[in-house]
């Protein structure tokens, strides 16, 4: 048995010791926690995207990168 299920078990038997109060008590602050687990934001954090590509842009004159995009968009 793996460590987890071993610690799972110890939970379980621990549970059911509680009075069936304490039980839903128990159960109630679980469903709390998981819920806001699951609410946790998945992805990526957009602040990581920070300087991405950075090299890209780099010797190319802002203004100018500008100008020729608005030219395109002109036909």
């Amino acid at each position: 048995m793996n460590n987890t299920m071993t610690t799972y078990q110890n939970v379980l038997g621990l549970a059911k010791q509680l009075a069936p109060v304490e039980q839903l008590q128990l159960l109630e602050s679980l469903a709390i926690w998981v819920r806001q687990e699951l609410r946790q934001p998945i992805g990526i954090n957009i602040l990581e995207l920070q300087g991405l590509g950075k090299e890209i842009w780099r010797g190319m004159d802002a203004q100018e990168y500008i100008n020729q995009e608005r030219a395109s968009w002109d036909g």
